[in-house]
């Protein structure tokens, strides 16, 4: 019975990793037609080396598709040459079937976990800095902040929070010849247009003769950044692990800014992993044990197209909970639980016949 287990889960890993690559290189081939180029420093290459860095948050993204279509791959093959059969005539009850389609995803789930929490995060936060400053040629980020160089100038900023309010600002202002002039530091910055309004201001003029500390409440510094490029500061909800989206909500919730779609990030990095395990289970739904069935085919393109409808359902469910005020663990765990009842449903009729 293990040697049969074993077999069969490494015919689901090795389907399942063949459709995730083919899933990858047809949405790493389109992200790359996408990219627009000649954009300040921003070449061809650096657009190839921006979508070679998103692979791991597209893989992640795109996970439970490939455990679905990878495992309808598997065990359709398995049910055309009567594999399935001989097994279950061998012995193997379909509660066998499913904990061994259970073994299987939770390799898939596992992956999904790391991918989520470690590795996608970094390399794509990277990949935006990397785009950010080849196309400004301003911008040089760092793991904390993000540095701005401007003709008279140096400005570091802390953090930006989702209403564009930027916080722990530091300014050095230079002469042409890089002789110090003045040092600002302020609380908090709000964008209007190419000025900033620093507030809570503490600045230190120097001249030749000594320094002058000054604190104001308010004072506007002209910057030749735009918006957009701000951007580069403020990271996406589905960017974020779990552990940092945890922290950066309750950072917002102490600011007084909306948490919603962090929320719903939150809840949905909570439950991605079970939505592989649960895609699994529908391919298995959908694999008649007799590869005489005539309706094989047919099967094999409901199961894929019921697998896109659940990649497009969550993110549905996702935009309908910030638009509106539906609650976001409702749109986390509802599409992800009706594709299980789902699944044990098919699974439950196909046994009784």
């Amino acid at each position: 019975m293990k040697l049969l287990s074993r077999y069969l889960i490494i015919r689901l890993t090795v389907m399942s990793a063949y459709a995730l690559l083919a899933l990858l290189a047809l949405y790493n081939f389109i992200d790359l037609l996408s990219e627009k180029t000649g954009i300040g420093n921003y070449t061809f290459w650096h657009a190839v080396q921006f979508t070679l860095l998103q692979t791991p948050a597209r893989a992640y993204l795109l996970m439970p598709l490939a455990t679905l279509i990878g495992g309808l791959l598997a065990l359709s093959q398995l049910s055309s040459n009567s594999e399935l059969a001989v097994m279950k005539t061998s012995g193997w009850h379909i509660s066998r079937f499913i904990g061994t389609i259970v073994q299987f995803s939770f390799i898939f789930a596992v992956i999904t976990v790391l991918l989520g929490e470690w590795i996608a995060p970094q390399l794509s936060s990277y990949a935006d800095n990397m785009k950010s400053t080849a196309r400004s040629g301003q911008l040089s980020s760092t793991r904390n902040g993000v540095w701005i160089k401007q003709p008279d100038s140096m400005v570091y900023i802390g953090s930006m929070l989702p209403d564009k309010t930027l916080l722990d600002i530091s300014i050095w202002h230079y002469t042409p010849q890089f002789r110090l002039t003045e040092a600002i530091h302020a609380e908090k910055a709000v964008m209007r247009d190419q000025t900033w309004q620093l507030q809570n201001v503490q600045s230190s003029k120097i001249t030749e003769e000594r320094v002058i500390v000054q604190k104001q409440p308010a004072r506007d510094w002209h910057m030749n950044t735009t918006n957009q490029l701000m951007d580069v500061l403020l990271v996406k909800p589905e960017q974020m692990s779990f552990s940092a989206l945890t922290q950066y909500i309750g950072y917002l919730k102490k600011n007084n800014q909306q948490t919603l779609a962090y929320d719903v990030a939150w809840w949905n990095k909570l439950v991605y992993p079970v939505a592989t395990m649960v895609m699994a289970l529908v391919a298995l739904a959908f694999t008649p044990v007799s590869g005489r069935n005539h309706n094989l085919g047919l099967k094999l393109f409901g199961g894929i197209g019921l697998g896109l409808l659940f990649f497009f359902t969550g993110r549905l469910f996702g935009f309908s909970a910030q638009l509106y005020g539906v609650p976001a663990f409702l749109s986390a765990v509802l599409p992800t639980a009706l594709f299980a009842c789902l699944a044990v449903f098919l699974i439950y009729r196909q046994e009784k016949r």
